[in-house]
C-alpha cells in the first residue's frame, strides 16, 4: 500500500515522500495518527497545496521540541518498585510507567512517545528513547529503586549489589573486631592469673619462713 507522509517517520521517510508500507501498518498507525495518507491523487495534490503549511508547523513544533529536549536529555526519573535482593523486580515497569514519571516532573509525555526494548525488570538505571518530535529524540534515564534512599545511591553510581557487598563486608570487620576483643580480653585475663601465680609462691614461701 503507498502512502504519502505527513511528517517524518523513522526508517520510512521524510515529510512529503511516498512510500510502500504494509495496509496493517497504514491503517492502525500511519492513518489514524494523522503521520500519512493514502498515495491518491487527490491526496497527493492536496498535500502539495498544503506543504508550506505543513512545513511551517512542523518547523514550530520541532523547535518546541528541541527546546524541551535541552531540559530533558540525560535527565534521571525515579520509580519506586518492590524486588528481590538480587535486584529482580516483583513484576515490571513499562512506558506507561517510565511516562507517568516524566509527567509527574513537570513534563507532558505521552506513552508513545517511549521507546524501550521491553519492559524493565530489574532494579538500577535504566537507559530509556523519548520522541519529542518526529525528528528530535532525548535519551533519558529511569533510576528504578526500592526506596528514595536505594535510588540515591544508584544515583551516585552504585548498584544494590555493591551495596550489599560493602554493607556484608562492613558486618564481617565488626565481627572480627569483636573476636579481636574478645581474644585481647582473654589474653588479658591469661596474664593476669600468670602473674597471680608469679606471686602467691612467694607469698605461701614468706608465711612457711614465719612459722
Amino acid at each position: 500500500m503507498q502512502v504519502i507522509l505527513l511528517e517524518r517517520v523513522a526508517k520510512l521517510g521524510q515529510m512529503g515522500e511516498v512510500v510502500d508500507v504494509k495496509p496493517g501498518f497504514a491503517r492502525n498507525y500511519l492513518l489514524p495518527q494523522k503521520k500519512a495518507l493514502t498515495a491518491s491523487e487527490a491526496n497527493i495534490a492536496q498535500f502539495q497545496d498544503q506543504k508550506a503549511q505543513l512545513e511551517a508547523r512542523n518547523l514550530e513544533t520541532r523547535k518546541e521540541a528541541e527546546k524541551l529536549a535541552e531540559t530533558l536529555d540525560g535527565k534521571q526519573f525515579v520509580v519506586i518498585r518492590q524486588a528481590s535482593d538480587s535486584g529482580a523486580l516483583y513484576g515490571s515497569v513499562t512506558t506507561r510507567d517510565a511516562a507517568d514519571a516524566v509527567s509527574e516532573e513537570g513534563f507532558s509525555i505521552d506513552r508513545k512517545q517511549v521507546a524501550m526494548g521491553g519492559p524493565i525488570k530489574d532494579l538500577g538505571l535504566h537507559e530509556v528513547h523519548v520522541t519529542l518530535h518526529p525528528e528530535v529524540e532525548v535519551i533519558i534515564k529511569v533510576n528504578v529503586a526500592r526506596s528514595p534512599e536505594e535510588a540515591e545511591l544508584q544515583a551516585s553510581g552504585k548498584t544494590i549489589q555493591e551495596v550489599a557487598a560493602e554493607e556484608e563486608e562492613a558486618a564481617d570487620y565488626e565481627i572480627a573486631e569483636l573476636f579481636d576483643d574478645i581474644g585481647s580480653a582473654a589474653s588479658d585475663d591469661e596474664d593476669l592469673a600468670d602473674a597471680v601465680e608469679d606471686v602467691l609462691p612467694e607469698e605461701e614461701e614468706g608465711e612457711d619462713e614465719d612459722k
